[in-house]
C-alpha cells in the first residue's frame, strides 16, 4: 500500500535554492510529493518527482536521506523516485538497527514492488550504492541498469584506514548524538565538507535533523550496528552476477574507492564503465552536482 504523506512544515520551500545550483528557473521545477509504502519490514518513504512512473530509482548513503539528490533530480528532468533507506529520513527505524545491503535491498524491493516500479535504472551512493548492487544481484527484474556512486564491497576496509578529514561527513555518524541548537550542527557539517557551498551545506541538514520534545536537535537517522573491514565482501559475487549494465563513477578527491578496488570491480566485470568527477569528495551528488547530472544523462540513456 502506498499513500501520499506530508511531514510537518514546507520540506519543499528550499527547493529555490537547489533549481538555482543548476540553472533552472522556478517556475519549470517539477511536481515533487512524498508516499509512503508499508512494506512487511516497515514504512518506506520516498519522494516522488514528475509525471508518471518513475523512470530511474534513486537510494542515498548512510547518514544521508531521499533530498541529497534535490539538485541533481532538478537538473536531470526525469520522473523518478527518491528513496529514504531504512533508518533514515521519514522511513521507520529497525529495533535491530540491521541496516546492511542486502538486509537493506530486500526492503527496498518491497517498496518498489509496492509501487509498481519494476526494471528500471538505480543510481545509489555508498551505502545506497551497497544496497543497489545487492538489489541488482538478489532481485532479478528490479534493476535494469546500475550506476554506485563512490563506493565498493571493500569500503569498510578502506574506512579503516582514513581519517577523520577524508571520511569528511560520514565521520559525522559516529559524533555526538544531539546538539545545543541547528546552528551547531550546521557548523559541524560546514567543517566537514569543505568543497560545498555553505548553503547546499545548510539545506542538507534542515532536511536531515529534527528537534527533540526537550528543545535540543538531533540527526534525522539511526546508527547502524557496527560493522567489520569485510562486512560487505559477499557483495563482490553480485558485482559478478547482475544481468545490469554497471557504471561505477569516483569522486576525484574521494579516498572511499582506491585504484585496487577500479581494479577489483574490473576484474569482476570486464564491461563495467568507470567515470570520475573531478572536484568532488566522497558526496558526489552535493560536491559536484552538475556534472554528476551530465554524467547520468549519459549513464542512463537508453541503448
Amino acid at each position: 500500500m502506498t499513500e501520499d504523506h506530508q511531514p510537518a512544515g514546507d520540506e519543499f520551500a528550499l527547493l529555490p535554492e537547489n533549481a538555482a545550483e543548476v540553472g533552472v528557473p522556478v517556475a519549470a521545477l517539477p511536481p515533487v510529493r512524498r508516499t509512503t509504502t508499508t512494506t512487511p519490514q516497515g514504512r518506506v518513504s520516498a519522494l516522488r518527482w514528475g509525471e508518471g512512473p518513475p523512470q530511474v530509482v534513486f537510494l542515498h548513503g548512510g547518514g544521508q536521506n531521499a533530498h541529497t539528490w534535490d539538485t541533481v533530480l532538478i537538473g536531470l528532468e526525469l520522473p523518478a523516485l527518491a528513496i529514504d533507506l531504512p533508518g533514515h529520513g521519514h522511513s521507520d527505524w529497525r529495533e535491530d538497527r540491521d541496516y546492511s545491503p542486502d538486509t537493506t535491498a530486500g526492503t527496498v524491493a518491497a517498496a518498489l514492488a509496492a509501487e509498481s516500479v519494476r526494471d528500471v535504472p538505480v543510481v545509489g551512493m555508498s551505502m545506497g550504492g551497497l544496497t543497489a548492487i545487492a538489489l541488482a544481484g538478489r532481485h532479478p527484474g528490479t534493476v535494469s541498469r546500475l550506476v554506485v556512486v563512490d563506493v565498493t564491497p571493500s569500503v569498510m576496509a578502506r574506512v579503516e584506514a582514513m581519517t577523520t578529514v577524508q571520511r569528511g561527513t560520514t565521520a559525522l555518524v559516529g559524533g555526538p548524538e544531539t546538539f545545543d541548537d541547528l546552528e551547531t550542527m550546521v557548523a559541524a557539517a560546514t567543517a566537514a565538507a569543505p568543497r560545498r557551498p555553505p548553503g547546499s551545506v545548510r539545506r542538507g541538514v534542515v532536511h536531515n535533523s529534527r528537534q527533540l520534545p526537550d528543545g535540543r536537535w538531533a540527526w534525522r537517522y539511526d546508527r547502524p550496528r557496527d560493522m567489520g573491514p569485510h562486512s560487505f565482501a559477499r557483495l563482490w559475487d553480485d558485482v559478478a552476477a547482475t544481468p545490469a549494465p554497471v557504471t561505477l563513477v569516483r569522486g576525484g578527491d574521494s579516498a572511499f574507492v582506491g585504484d585496487e578496488d577500479v581494479a577489483e570491480f574490473r576484474r569482476r566485470r570486464p564491461d563495467v564503465t568507470v567515470e570520475v568527477v573531478d572536484g568532488a569528495g566522497h558526496s558526489v551528488q552535493s560536491d559536484r552536482p552538475r556534472e554528476l547530472t551530465a554524467l547520468l544523462r549519459t549513464a542512463l540513456a537508453p541503448g
